[in-house]
């Protein structure tokens, strides 16, 4: 039988290089054989079950150390918000470009003026065009390997908080349409500074506000 799971599951596929690996003794005997005798003091607790034992050895949101609950042991550290930001800038720049192109080639611009009126339908194009653009390229790259070109180059990744595995096509798209929805229509660089720059306030996975929709964290691919 595959060990691919069903269509719509939400789980990653079992051979994702990214996805958290479990110890290697875990899943020999019985899971109540290591349990102390009745009366006895139980060990310490140990956190996450994974334990920083993942093949990254990272662990904590700093990646130094686990602590009780912590989603991120067996990953690579959070990546540092300043590359993050760095990333996206780098991104919006090229997808910029394809978006002024286009918006030249179908005569869509922001707004036209003749004799003092303003024809905002062909701003709602515009916006639509960039709204369209910058979805379908998050949503496709990271899909398929968690990085745009931006992250890439800078070596990250987007990861599932609760896996470690490369997002969905359906989780990449919700963090994509909550980060680029709001900028393509009405807030623009506003909103992407505040859904972006919340990563460098949030404790202690620093997510944007994108992120959290999605349940996403950014990671180091180094």
């Amino acid at each position: 039988m595959s060990s691919e799971p069903p269509p719509g599951s939400g789980q990653p596929p079992e051979d994702d290089p990214f996805r958290k690996q479990p110890p290697p003794d875990e899943g020999a005997g019985s899971p109540y054989g290591a349990q102390p005798p009745y009366g006895s003091q139980p060990p310490p607790h140990q956190g996450d079950p994974y334990g920083g034992g993942g093949p990254y050895g990272g662990g904590g949101p700093s990646g130094g150390g686990t602590y009780p609950g912590d989603s991120l042991a067996g990953m690579p550290p959070l990546a540092p918000s300043g590359k993050r930001t760095l990333a996206r800038i780098l991104d919006m720049i090229m997808v910029g470009i394809v978006v002024w192109l286009l918006t030249l080639a179908f005569g869509v611009r922001e707004y036209t003026m003749d004799n003092n009126k303003i024809e905002y339908g062909k701003s709602f194009g515009q916006s639509l065009i960039a709204a369209v653009l910058y979805i379908a390229y998050d949503t496709v790259m990271i899909s398929r390997s968690g990085q745009t070109l931006g992250k890439k180059w800078l070596g990250m990744r987007v990861a599932n908080l609760d896996n470690g595995a490369t997002p969905s096509a359906q989780t990449t798209l919700i963090r994509s349409a909550v980060l680029w929805i709001p900028f393509a229509f009405c807030c623009a660089c506003i909103w992407t500074a505040i859904c972006g720059g919340w990563s460098y306030f949030d404790k202690p996975y620093k997510m944007g506000l994108h992120d959290k929709a999605a349940k996403t964290v950014v990671v180091s691919a180094d």
